[in-house]
């Protein structure tokens, strides 16, 4: 049996329901609240937003469930984080992210896994995690955390449902 994450890859300070009207601008809400609580270096924005534009990390969630929003996985280097943790973030309204396998097609995501990871061998890891989680979980799990306005349910979802 797989073992349930508590307080290792998610934590309740670190969960975001945000209201930007495009990626840069939940990139740099986010990041400032993510400075202050100490969990990334003052770099942060700057290697997220540019990594974001050469390596896109847009996923259409179609294939898996055309129910469900497409989601977005950013991240950058480790050198620019202080913690290993995943950072749910809600968007209030879809923004604008290039497709991780086709760049060049668009697509309207309503959620962001945002990694960060302090061990660069551990980010292929991170990513295969949260992948198994939205392929693996129930349509239940999934629409409850999708559909959850606050973030202290995004991070009670994640944290009794995701598995390590």
């Amino acid at each position: 049996m797989a073992k349930t994450v508590e307080n290792d890859l998610f934590d309740a300070a670190l969960a975001f329901v945000e209201d930007g009207d495009d990626q840069d601008t939940v990139f740099k809400q986010v990041s400032d609240q993510l400075l202050v609580a100490g969990a990334v270096k003052s770099d942060f924005y700057e290697h997220l937003s540019e990594r974001e534009k050469n390596y896109p990390t847009g996923i259409d969630m179609s294939v898996v469930n055309a129910e469900y929003p497409n989601v977005a996985i950013p991240h950058t280097e480790g050198e620019f984080v202080n913690v290993r943790k995943i950072v749910p973030i809600r968007l209030k309204k879809p923004i604008e992210f290039a497709n991780m396998i086709a760049p060049d097609q668009k697509l309207k995501v309503s959620f962001l896994f945002m990694i960060l990871n302090n061990d660069p061998e551990g980010q292929a890891n991170v990513l295969a995690q949260i992948m198994d989680f939205l392929t693996t979980s129930s349509a239940e799990t999934l629409a409850k955390l999708f559909g959850a306005d606050d973030a202290a349910t995004i991070y009670n979802v994640l944290a009794t449902s995701f598995k390590k």
